[in-house]
């Protein structure tokens, strides 16, 4: 094997050389950030639905993996919010919340997504995550931002509400039970938020996750949480489990396989923004396909453990840049670390209070709302902005099924784009005093009567041929006078055989009418198609103009006898 294809097959080859020092800041790295993904990775399981351990298994293994096989050294993976909301959705409405069928189809989802993920990245196909658009991510985050905040209620509150096909529905029926909740779970939600809030502010530099989760969980043991009604997580098997296969069905599979497809390609766009804040603070590149390769395994190793999906998690990867590491050992070691807590301290876990990780969740959430940004999209495009607020509406009333809210969007915003391709603008345009055509919103004189100058600023291809030779004819209707149709042919960057047979049409159609369609300002690789089907000739190799200002000063000369 040599050395090129052994740094593909094992990227984590290419890490920076390690030596002691290196060793040493993985090392404080690795266990800064294992104390904010153990109180994490307890909360958000329990988001995914699963009991808190589950987290912790997640954060072990299919971290090391997903490091390992990635393509970004510092990119810290593990449970995430919206991956776990996801998990919660999509797995909901076929089994019961924390149920063994329901921890059954959660490692089979995780497998489905990661193999997804896999497969993608070994055919080299990365750029298809294109096709989901910011401003339909936009809509996405900020609407599962809410679900996942108004999911914490039942932790919060006490009050324990069936689910069922409505989220928002739900949400109202246990709003309406207000007076039942269990006070001592409210303030212990209330007062982890008081700490988080002020550890983030007054202290951001320290622990604060840590702390207030040890503080909480201390107060949880010496004031009786549990038997004042509070719920605890409990206790934690000994050891971690053993790999296994998942169980599956073809039903199954079938099942969940949208909701993972939606799984693999938001989690990756979420670890994706990691890597590219990574490789911009630490001038390092990283490849999409060999990513989406570790992510993959990442899942299917979770799947084994018998854990949730997992994704890169942007707020420990800050973590992990901010306290310098170095190479992805730093992710090693976080990893060993919830390894060790799980195996020798497991029994500190016990009294961790539910309502306070419900806080950890709603805190974490409060960075994902960008209502500004759906605002900016809405200012950038009109069919942008439809697409945010229609990815957003969507997906409140899809709830729990959130991941059908994201199909809308990136349907719409696939229509919109096949829409805009078909039915391109055409600028009718003037000329200013210099002679060179302009918008006629800004020209000052206009062109004589008998020459009008269109710009066509897209591909010309089958889509949108028959709307080019549309808009020509209106053209042509509307000025009875007309001897030239002058199209400014810069923008016009592919032409295909359906463009030219109508271009051939349009101009024999024209030419009986007495009217010359003439181009200029074409670019080469257009020209070449243009001679090389014989349109050129067909034409008229005077009807074609190197620029703006020579077609008007041979058609400005005199229009009667314009090519």
């Amino acid at each position: 094997m040599n050395a090129g294809l052994a740094r593909r097959l094992l990227p984590f080859l290419n890490w920076p050389r390690i030596d002691v020092k290196t060793i040493y800041i993985d090392l404080i790295a690795g266990v800064t950030a294992a104390f904010l993904a153990i109180p994490q990775s307890l909360a958000y399981a329990q988001l995914a639905g699963v009991p808190p351990y589950y987290g912790l298994y997640a954060a072990i293994f299919p971290a090391i993996v997903g490091i390992l096989w990635g393509s970004s050294a510092l990119l810290m993976t593990g449970p995430v919010a919206i991956t776990s909301l996801l998990t919660a959705a999509s797995v909901g409405h076929i089994a019961i919340s924390g149920s063994a069928e329901f921890i059954t189809y959660v490692t089979l989802l995780s497998l489905i997504a990661g193999l997804i993920q896999f497969g993608m990245g070994v055919a080299r196909v990365g750029v298809l995550l294109n096709l989901l658009s910011h401003p339909v991510l936009l809509g996405f985050v900020n609407a599962a931002a809410l679900v996942i905040a108004f999911s914490q209620l039942p932790a919060v509150t006490g009050i324990d509400v069936p689910r069922s096909d409505s989220f928002m529905a739900d949400v109202g029926h246990l709003l309406a039970r207000l007076e039942t909740a269990n006070l001592w779970s409210v303030a212990s939600c209330i007062l982890a938020l008081a700490l988080l809030v002020a550890f983030r502010r007054l202290a951001p530099r320290w622990p604060g996750v840590l702390i207030t989760i040890g503080l909480l969980t201390w107060l949880s043991q010496v004031t009786g949480f549990a038997q004042h009604g509070g719920q605890v997580v409990g206790a934690i098997p000994a050891g971690i489990p053993g790999l296994s296969v998942p169980a599956m069905s073809w039903d199954a599979v079938m099942d969940l396989l949208p909701a993972a497809l939606v799984i693999a390609l938001v989690s990756f766009t979420e670890a994706m923004s990691s890597c590219k804040v990574i490789a911009v603070k630490t001038r390092t590149g990283w490849d999409e396909n060999q990513e989406l390769i570790g992510q993959g395994l990442a899942k299917v190793m979770a799947a084994f453990c018998n854990s949730m999906p997992v994704s890169g998690s942007f707020a420990r990867s800050a973590l992990n840049l901010a306290s310098n590491a170095r190479t992805g050992l730093s992710s090693v070691f976080a990893a060993t670390f919830i390894l060790l807590t799980l195996l020798y301290f497991s029994p500190l876990l016990y009294y961790v209070p539910k309502p306070a990780l419900a806080a950890i969740v709603m805190m974490s959430v409060v960075n994902l709302l960008n209502f500004e940004g759906m605002r900016n999209a809405w200012r950038a495009s009109r069919d942008d902005g439809v697409a945010a607020i229609l990815t957003l509406v969507a997906t409140l009333a899809f709830a729990p099924n959130i991941q059908n809210g994201i199909l809308a969007g990136l349907l719409f915003s696939l229509g919109a784009f096949i829409y805009r391709r078909m039915a391109p603008h055409i600028v009718l345009v003037g000329s200013s005093r210099d002679g060179v055509p302009r918008d006629t919103d800004t020209s000052l004189p206009a062109l004589p009567d008998t020459i009008a100058a269109i710009r066509f600023d897209a591909a010309l291809f089958f889509a949108n041929a028959a709307f080019f030779e549309d808009g020509v004819l209106e053209l042509e209707r509307d000025n009875p006078r007309l001897k030239t149709i002058l199209v400014l042919a810069h923008g016009i960057n592919i032409l295909d055989s359906s463009a030219v047979e109508m271009l051939r049409s349009l101009v024999r159609n024209l030419r009986d009418r007495g009217i010359s369609l003439v181009f200029c300002g074409a670019k080469r690789r257009v020209l070449d198609v243009i001679e090389r089907t014989g349109l050129m000739k067909e034409m008229g190799a005077v009807n074609f103009f190197d620029s703006e200002a020579a077609a008007l000063k041979a058609l400005m000369a005199d229009p009667k006898e314009a090519p």
